[in-house]
């Protein structure tokens, strides 16, 4: 799973955005799955970079409809 940066995100069209958002949403939901079953998981350091990474992608798509309502 490759970390989006800023640039790469404003680069995608919406079912791009859509499809990223799925992956790590399904990504963070299984790390944190492991931790709450008391395992470790493989990439928990991770975790963080996948948060910014989705508020990337959910910022880009909301200043996407703002700028469509003007």
């Amino acid at each position: 799973m490759a970390i989006l940066r800023s640039s790469e995100v404003r680069g995608m069209d919406d079912s791009e955005m859509d499809e990223q958002l799925s992956q790590i949403r399904k990504n963070l939901m299984k790390i944190r799955g492991v931790l709450a079953s008391g395992g470790i998981p493989e990439d928990v350091s991770k975790t963080r970079e996948m948060k910014r990474t989705i508020a990337r992608i959910l910022t880009e798509k909301r200043s996407r409809e703002v700028k469509a309502k003007k």
